[in-house]
Formats: structure tokens, C-alpha cells, sequence
């Protein structure tokens, strides 16, 4: 049930069937085209330093290697997820805690935290660690899965605590340091189709290794064609509801009296 306390990496075949499909299933490339578009958007350079925090299979730090970035730290919590990415030679690897990041105060330009903060029992905490490792003009790309009324049988295996609603995350990331320079849900065309299958999951009680596993070849390209419109016109759109939540922080600066 959501909210047990529950480890933060998730089952090995979740990662195992996530690092197989990520580079074509249309929910990763979707999210990928996503934080590219925020990438433009905050003009990012490829000399910034950046965490990929919770990188999973390391879905966005090829992302990152495609478009030029050299200075790539991906850290997680499972050595699973590790040892995919360091297969790949995707970036530096470190296993570690998002509520003690091993990194010094200021160490990043930009931070994601790509579907990480719903594992973390403490995730205030996580989001003040992102905050105390980035730069005084750095920024983070968060996103997060959105709506209780969602929660399905992917949120047991991934071993999430929680889903989301967005503006007590709004409240959650301010207080822990970080300036919210938009937020908004995406994934709101596929919305009810997939809260109607998970009724559907939940009523049956289907078992499966990953959610992910259900989907066909012409279903993919026409589920990836909806979810890029769908990433394109949500941050401009705002809809009311959406499956995921999608926040763009700064660190807040530090006034000193005069």
C-alpha cells in the first residue's frame, strides 16, 4: 500500500526490463524529448557540471552524453542500476543516499531528479540535499508521478511511497530551498486510458514484472506520437490533471542584510 516504508531501489525486473525497452518505448523517449525541451529552455551548457540523480538504467544520461555534456556524475541507490549505466560507460557512477548526497556543498550546475522523489520516505529531505549541492545560480529538473487515484501495480514493484499533486510539491521543494520557476502535469491525453487499465490491473490482480511489458509495436508509435504532443503543449497548456508532474526549480539565493 502506498505510503509503507519501503527501500528505495526497486525490484531487479523492473531495472531489468526497463534497461531492454528505454531507448524506444514511448514513455522514456516522451520523457527524454521532455527534458530536452527544459534543457533549451534554461539554456543549459555543456560545460555545466551535472547529477543525474536516481539515474535508474541511465535513460537520461544518454540523453545528456547525444547532446554534449561531458561533466556527468549519474549516482542511485540499487547497484543495479549502476552496474547498467557503468556498462554503458554512460558517466562517472556513485551509489549513494538522496537524503545524504556524497557531494559538497555547491558541486552541480544542474541536478535531475527523474522520477526519484516518490521513492524517498524523507523526500523533503532530498529535495534540501538537491538544493544544498547546487550552485547559487543552479538549477534542477524534477519530475514526479501525480494523482493517488493512479496508484497501480508499477507503483508496488518501482517501490514508491507516494504520487503527487502539484501544488503540495510546489510548497514541499519552496521550503527546502528552491525556487519554482514552473511546474505542470504532462501525460494529460493518456491520462484516462491508463487510469482506466489500472482499475482494470488492480480489479484482476494481474502480476506482471513491469507495466511497460504491456505494449505492441504499432500501440508504441502511436502511444510515442500522443505523448509528444502531449510534452509539447503541457508546459504552454497547464492542464488540471496529468499522470506526472514536471517542476523546474532554482536554488534560492541567500540575501545578506546590509
Amino acid at each position: 500500500m502506498p505510503g509503507r516504508r519501503l527501500k528505495w531501489a526497486m525490484d531487479f525486473s523492473v531495472y531489468e526490463v526497463e534497461a531492454g525497452i528505454e531507448a524506444e518505448h514511448w514513455w522514456f523517449v516522451g520523457r527524454r524529448r521532455l527534458l530536452a525541451r527544459e534543457l533549451r529552455t534554461l539554456g543549459a551548457s555543456k560545460q555545466w557540471r551535472v547529477l543525474d540523480l536516481g539515474c535508474g538504467t541511465g535513460g537520461s544520461l544518454r540523453l545528456l552524453n547525444k547532446q554534449g555534456f561531458a561533466a556527468l556524475v549519474g549516482m542511485d541507490a540499487s547497484p543495479v542500476a549502476a552496474a547498467f549505466c557503468a556498462r554503458k560507460g554512460l558517466a562517472s557512477m556513485v551509489l549513494g543516499n538522496a537524503t545524504r548526497l556524497p557531494f559538497s556543498d555547491g558541486t552541480f550546475d544542474l541536478v535531475l531528479a527523474m522520477d526519484v522523489l516518490e521513492h524517498v520516505d524523507h523526500d523533503d529531505l532530498a529535495a534540501a540535499e538537491i538544493s544544498r549541492v547546487l550552485q547559487p545560480s543552479g538549477a534542477a529538473i524534477i519530475t514526479v508521478p501525480a494523482f493517488q487515484a493512479l496508484w497501480g501495480p508499477q507503483d508496488e514493484l518501482s517501490h514508491h511511497l507516494r504520487r503527487y499533486r502539484l501544488a503540495p510539491l510546489c510548497e514541499m521543494l519552496s521550503s527546502a530551498g528552491l525556487n519554482v520557476a514552473r511546474a505542470y502535469y504532462f501525460n494529460f491525453l493518456l491520462f484516462l486510458p491508463i487510469f482506466t487499465a489500472r482499475l482494470i490491473l488492480r480489479a484482476t490482480k494481474t502480476e506482471l514484472r513491469s507495466e511497460n511489458e504491456i505494449n505492441w509495436p504499432v500501440v508504441n508509435s502511436i502511444l510515442r506520437c500522443i505523448f509528444a504532443v502531449d510534452v509539447d503543449f503541457a508546459p504552454s497548456v497547464r492542464p488540471p490533471f496529468g499522470v506526472s508532474i514536471c517542476a523546474v526549480v532554482r536554488k534560492q539565493q541567500v540575501r545578506t542584510p546590509r
